[in-house]
């Protein structure tokens, strides 16, 4: 089974809430609710990863000593094994703007839960409420 390496970030704003954005209805789990992040080029380290993700999908910019790895995510899924490190980061530079055309939300960990996420999101959520709450 072929392994795939993506990277997730929690965003948290001022008010302790978690930035999620919606995927596109043509993709795998089109309309599910996800943590910004993306796969990892060839020879790439997660958090430049992170920085370029953050750059091209929310048009923020992102220094690599401001991303603090969390938890990371181990699924199965048919024709894949997703593994995902997931980071928090409290700061950042510029508007956040979904740029890809995505729909984005604020809100707070414990209500992460109202909003369906692929199956490999949902184990990070408690790590969020243990650290936001």
């Amino acid at each position: 089974m072929k392994l795939l390496l993506v990277v997730a970030v929690a965003l948290v704003d001022k008010d302790n809430r978690v930035l999620i954005s919606q995927r596109p209805m043509d993709k795998t789990l089109g309309g599910l609710w996800e943590f910004p992040g993306g796969k990892l080029e060839p020879g790439e380290r997660p958090e430049t990863a992170l920085i370029r993700e953050l750059q091209e999908e929310l048009g923020i910019d992102v220094e690599a000593p401001c991303l603090a790895p969390l938890a990371f995510a181990s699924h199965a899924y048919p024709d894949f094994h997703l593994l995902m490190p997931l980071y928090v980061c409290r700061r950042w530079k510029g508007q956040i703007q979904g740029r890809e055309g995505q729909a984005i939300k604020w809100v707070r960990p414990q209500n992460l839960r109202q909003f369906p996420m692929p199956p490999a999101d949902e184990p990070l959520i408690p790590h969020l409420i243990d650290l936001l709450l």
